[in-house]
């Protein structure tokens, strides 16, 4: 179970990290970009951030590379923004859950269209 400190650290780190993006990362370049959730680890060290990015797979896989490219600079300014006593160390990938919970949904539709009436 996560402590409360815990809790606190994610979702401050979520607001700092989505606002940081919005600010340095232009929208035309590389999409859309949110922040979905943020993996913390336990010694809060470190911390997976997950991206959520509207546009194609070619969009999704520019953005992530172009926000890996800037990493160094995104972890000084959210480093400034959130005052702990070390600043995690920023790992992004993409967050596909919505994809995966929109197949799944396509699936029991295409079910329910097949299945004979009961």
């Amino acid at each position: 179970m996560q402590s409360l400190r815990h809790h606190r650290v994610r979702e401050l780190l979520k607001r700092e990290v989505g606002a940081v993006l919005r600010r340095e990362i232009p929208a035309d370049e590389a999409g859309l970009i949110t922040v979905s959730d943020v993996g913390l680890a336990g010694d809060l060290k470190s911390a997976t951030i997950y991206l959520g990015v509207i546009g194609g797979t070619a969009q999704q896989k520019k953005a992530l590379a172009l926000v890996n490219e800037h990493r160094p600079h995104l972890q000084r300014l959210v480093g400034r923004a959130v005052v702990l006593k070390y600043t995690p160390k920023l790992h992004f990938e993409l967050d596909t859950s919505l994809e995966r919970g929109n197949r799944v949904l396509e699936i029991l539709d295409e079910i329910e269209r097949t299945a004979p009436p009961a």
